[in-house]
């Protein structure tokens, strides 16, 4: 599995004013049903927790959790435009509308 990270949304992620180790793509279900009805997103983390697998990236270190690696696509791409983050792949949008103070890790 493999994230490229744009140079925009490289650029906007530093802005968020912190220093972050890892990029976490997550698939988030929270008010959305059960367990397969889902958005793949990000966070930005300082720690992980267990059960997780690295993500091919050039510039964050990136993971996944094993078991929600099968919401994500092989080759994705993480991009700024329209004052959101988009995560998508060669099949399509994944994710068009992350906002930005959504992926803060709290």
């Amino acid at each position: 599995m493999k994230l490229t990270i744009t140079e925009l949304a490289q650029e906007k992620i530093n802005e968020l004013g912190q220093e972050y180790k890892y990029i976490m793509l997550r698939y988030d279900t929270a008010g959305l049903g059960c367990g397969v009805n889902g958005m793949p997103t990000f966070s930005l983390v300082n720690e992980l927790p267990e059960d997780y697998m690295k993500v091919e990236n050039d510039t964050i270190p990136t993971v996944v959790h094993k078991m929600k690696s099968v919401f994500f696509a092989e080759d994705m791409k993480l991009d700024f435009i329209n004052s959101t983050f988009r995560l998508s792949s060669p099949d399509g949008i994944l994710n068009a509308f992350i906002a930005p103070g959504s992926v803060i890790s709290k």
